[in-house]
């Protein structure tokens, strides 16, 4: 006769009609864009432009950064390896990280947040 028919993987499973031989979601295929699918409005993709540069940061915001950044990284350091914690290392430690965090904040752009900045979105 014909082909025969698969048999059950186990007693247990069963299958849905359908399962296995139709196309599953990762057959899906985009169809590619036609002119036709383009009113005369369409200006075409948008490519955005490159962003600038970062700016250079100055040695002072790098050192507030070493602070904050170090700081609770060698107080770590210095549990995990057991190291003694005397005075200085605490100091520094914690010192490091308040004086970063303080340098950050005592030079953030004062006065952003005015409303009537257009700079921010777009001006209807």
């Amino acid at each position: 006769g014909g082909p025969e028919a698969p048999g059950p993987l186990g007693g247990s499973v069963s299958f849905a009609p359908g399962v296995g031989a139709s196309a599953g979601p990762r057959d899906y295929a985009v169809r590619e864009p036609s002119d036709d699918d383009f009113d005369e409005d369409d200006e075409g993709h948008f490519v955005p432009p490159e962003p600038p540069p970062l700016p250079d940061a100055d040695a002072t915001a790098k050192f507030a950064w070493l602070g904050v950044a170090g700081g609770p990284v060698l107080l770590l350091l210095a549990v995990l390896l057991g190291w003694d914690m005397t005075w200085w290392l605490t100091t520094l430690c914690i010192g490091g990280f308040l004086g970063g965090v303080a340098t950050l904040v005592a030079r953030m752009n004062p006065g952003d947040d005015e409303d009537d900045d257009p700079g921010r979105g777009a001006v209807v």
